[in-house]
């Protein structure tokens, strides 16, 4: 029996989830702009599949939203008054700032951080590095609270290590666990930690022209140094800019990995069949590559599908589940793929898919929602035992958001000072459901 497991947490939507079409180089963020979004739907979507998650025994915990809309910043920006004037008066002379500093993105925990677990690491302990997130103002307000609400989720300095945000430069652009895989033949076992980069600032090298690459090398070189990684099991490898250029933002949008099994488009990376290589080299061989032939599945319907950006799930008997969104079922050439990967009888043994319409419309799909942890069980004795899901806490979520939540929100709504208390009053209320302590700026003022 493993004494090791992955953990995953799934951000929790916040009230304020609305269709900015805030994240340029996302194409289902930016196309969906300004149509009225359900918080309270998009809530639930998330609740039910860390619910689903967890009845399968897998291990399933929450990450809490954050504050929004951001006041502070706004004071920091130079609006005064009180919390009700400055709503007002930003609303007035900059409703697009209003709207960024609104965002619900945090719930696309996969941005949150890069982590390293303890059997990768110099001090043997699990390692958390916040995201800085640069490239986008509404998320580049995000790791001050990322990291607070990772303390609280994970708070033990013995077993676990945080690290700040790399500093807030295009050098060290860092969007988080989107652009970083782990394999291993066991969880608990020394690993090979997979740092995938759009472009890289010092060197040179070619560079997408359409759309920005969000990851540089020098982020993950840095990150690496934070966390004690060795060079012999880590790998570097550059996202394929043509991809970035067609829509992928990240990688997880082209690839995905778990174990010892890689789940990848034909066009992800640059030097493909070298990348394969390397990483099967220093995972000790048995590397199980499933590689998706562009004549089958377009980069242009793996986007809109988000077929990559799904979780592989271990199973028992050693092969894969493999969670997807209903996009894929309505996409026909993805969809007629994963019938035939199926019947292949490889590595991927059952498809689970789920409805995250609130989401993917905002360009999120299941492996935006979930932040991965390795946890050998006394670090998961360790974790905040309130934040994993059970019967208990998915009942006492639901009511949560049916008594703080709206079921429409647009832009406009945004601007309503009610918003602001009814924000506050649930976040203070999922503080106490779930043992966090006062960790969001409304509770520390």
């Amino acid at each position: 029996m493993s004494t090791s497991f992955e953990a995953n947490f799934d951000g929790l939507v916040g009230p304020t989830h609305h269709y900015g079409g805030h994240s340029f180089g996302n194409v289902a963020s930016t196309s969906n702009a300004n149509k009225a979004a359900n918080p309270r739907e998009a809530a639930k979507q998330g609740l039910a599949k860390m619910k689903a998650l967890a009845d399968m025994g897998y291990k399933q915990g929450v990450f809490v939203p954050q504050e929004r809309p951001a006041i502070g910043l706004l004071r920091d920006l130079g609006f005064s008054g009180d919390d009700a004037s400055v709503l007002a008066t930003v609303a007035k002379a900059s409703p697009g700032l209003l709207a960024n500093v609104s965002s619900a993105s945090s719930m696309w925990t996969a941005n949150a951080a890069t982590v390293s677990p303890s059997a990768d690491t110099v001090d043997s302990r699990v390692h958390f590095t916040a995201a800085n997130l640069q490239n986008k103002f509404h998320r580049a307000i995000e790791h001050g609270q990322t990291t607070r609400s990772l303390k609280a989720m994970f708070n033990n300095d013995a077993v676990f290590a945080h690290h700040d945000a790399l500093p807030m430069q295009a050098v060290f652009g860092d969007e988080g666990a989107a652009n970083h895989t782990r394999f291993c033949h066991d969880y608990g076992q020394l690993g090979v930690e997979f740092f995938v980069y759009g472009r890289q600032h010092w060197g040179g090298g070619v560079e997408p022209q359409k759309f920005p690459a969000r990851q540089t090398r020098e982020a993950g070189e840095a990150i690496a140094r934070l966390h004690g990684l060795s060079a012999d099991h880590m790998v570097f490898a550059q996202q394929n800019p043509a991809v970035i250029d067609a829509g992928v933002f990240h990688n997880d949008v082209i690839s995905v990995g778990n174990q010892n099994v890689l789940f990848s488009h034909e066009t992800a990376f640059l030097r493909q069949a070298a990348v394969y290589a390397e990483l099967d080299a220093k995972l000790g061989g048995g590397l199980q590559v499933i590689e998706v032939p562009l004549a089958q599945v377009s980069v242009a319907d793996a986007v809109k599908s988000y077929l990559f950006n799904s979780q592989l799930l271990a199973r028992a008997d050693g092969r894969q589940n493999l969670v997807v969104p209903d996009e894929c079922r309505a996409t026909p050439a993805v969809w007629d793929y994963l019938q035939g990967m199926l019947a292949s009888n490889g590595p991927i043994a059952e498809l689970m898919v789920f409805d995250l319409k609130q989401s993917m419309q905002n360009g999120g799909g299941p492996a935006c929602l979930r932040l991965r942890v390795a946890l050998k069980e006394k670090e998961l004795a360790a974790v905040n035992p309130h934040i994993w899901m059970n019967d208990a806490l998915f009942a006492k979520l639901n009511t949560w958001v049916d008594q703080h939540y709206r079921d429409r929100l647009t832009e406009a709504d945004l601007a309503d000072p009610k918003l602001i208390i009814e924000v506050r009053t649930a976040l203070d209320e999922l503080t106490q459901i779930l043992h966090l302590g006062s960790i969001y700026p409304c509770q520390l003022a």
